[in-house]
């Protein structure tokens, strides 16, 4: 059994589309950031970090999203959530989840978690008002020359696309309109048609 510690409106949405797409036994246990959950001493003892998700295995917690979805595929090999047997491949989907998680996720949480650069009001607003350009300039290459169609890799569905579409997620409160990328857009609404999507939005609304 795999625990999965999240919080709404996180990047946690996306470990949690893989497990509901594995098959596999899991629990999910919401942690309440704006309370600040994340910095007690329980929470800090499963993820010194501080930060959600965290996946507690039975050999011990795991952290970061890209290491998640790829521990999640190949613990579930028979679902092909990712191409594990052809090395260039799973590069590809590498990469492209290490620019989510490197650049796109970081420019994302400029506005709101700007304090964890700066602390000066006028930093802090000027790091706000830059996030629609930073965000629209990573949706601009992702819809050019990354999502290839249906889905990321492709043909193949993959851990990838879950973590897109947590991504694109977050473009309405960056002030952005899905509408302007056709082909992430398309993809949001495919991935919002996948039965384990529904059952992992539906688990976070209930947990």
């Amino acid at each position: 059994m795999h625990t999965l510690y999240f919080a709404p409106g996180s990047c946690a949405l996306a470990t949690h589309i893989a497990l509901a797409e594995s098959g596999l036994p899991y629990a999910v246990r919401r942690v309440d950031t704006k309370g600040g959950e994340q910095r007690s001493e329980a929470y800090l003892k499963i993820n010194p970090k501080g930060r959600v998700p965290a996946l507690v295995t039975d050999k011990g917690a795991l952290t970061e999203t890209v290491a998640l979805l790829a521990y999640i595929a190949q613990i579930a090999p028979e679902k092909k959530l990712a191409p594990l047997d052809d090395p260039f491949q799973l590069a590809k989907m590498q990469a492209f989840n290490t620019y989510l998680a490197s650049t796109v996720h970081v420019n994302h949480a400029h506005g709101p978690r700007g304090s964890r650069w700066a602390d000066e009001a006028s930093s802090l607003a000027d790091m706000l008002n830059k996030v629609p350009q930073t965000m629209r300039d990573c949706f601009t290459l992702i819809e050019k020359d990354f999502l290839e169609g249906p889905w990321v890799l492709g043909e193949n569905y993959s851990v990838a696309d879950g973590y897109l579409m947590t991504m694109a997620r977050w473009l309405a409160t960056d002030k952005i309109d899905i509408a302007d990328f056709p082909k992430v857009a398309a993809h949001y609404e495919r991935m919002l048609a996948r039965p384990a999507v529904q059952k992992a939005l539906e688990e976070e609304k209930a947990a």
